[in-house]
């Protein structure tokens, strides 16, 4: 199954900044407990890449990506980790065709129409939104989908349970990336039963959106 199918089936991608490399394994039993057996580790700690190696050596099956990507050589190092996809906050076209020459899957992020017609001249068609709704929201996903209608969303950046059915109720929206889930003093806390809960509890939500049961 392609890394876009798995997304999509999701629905969420928890987005993850970890301190301690030894909090990733925990992380990780909490995230797959919850039915979210999903992580984007972000390069904002030197504990990424430890933390990436971890999970995929202890979950082979969990679907694992590196964040923050900004450069080769972290896509290097995210990638001999273990790493499965690849997110950067903006559009890098050399990082961009790095990937894709390498066949890594990536998603950059974007926030206009000159972005996107970026993306689609390099043959990207799944990009992250981003920040989400700082910089306009699904109604700007909406006015963005109509005349580019091969592109799909995965918005990051102010998702919540509050809003995440009205994101994943529109069809060009694959997925979400969210922190809320995955809060880094929680992590530091050892509250991984609260992060636990949290999962599951977007998952009833994702599940509830998906069936036609949430209107946004």
């Amino acid at each position: 199954m392609e890394i876009q199918e798995r997304i999509k089936m999701m629905g969420l991608i928890p987005v993850v900044v970890i301190d301690n490399a030894q909090d990733a394994v925990p992380l990780a039993n909490a995230l797959c407990g919850g039915r979210l057996p999903c992580a984007e580790i972000t390069f904002r700690t030197e504990a990424a890449e430890q933390s990436i190696r971890a999970i995929r050596t202890s979950f082979p099956d969990m679907l694992v990506g590196a964040g923050t990507v900004l450069t080769a050589a972290q896509v290097d190092r995210a990638c001999d980790a273990g790493a499965q996809f690849i997110v950067s906050p903006g559009l890098n076209p050399q990082t961009v065709e790095y990937c894709l020459k390498k066949n890594i899957p990536i998603f950059p992020g974007i926030s206009s129409a000159s972005d996107i017609e970026i993306a689609l001249s390099l043959g990207i068609t799944t990009v992250k939104f981003f920040p989400a709704e700082q910089a306009g929201g699904l109604p700007l996903i909406q006015a963005l989908a109509s005349p580019f209608p091969q592109i799909r969303f995965i918005p990051t950046g102010g998702i919540t349970r509050t809003n995440l059915a009205a994101y994943l109720s529109y069809e060009k929206v694959i997925g979400c990336g969210g922190s809320w889930l995955v809060k880094s003093d929680m992590i530091r806390a050892q509250r991984f039963d609260d992060i636990r809960a949290a999962a599951d509890d977007a998952c009833n939500i994702v599940a509830a959106c998906r069936s036609g049961k949430t209107k946004p």
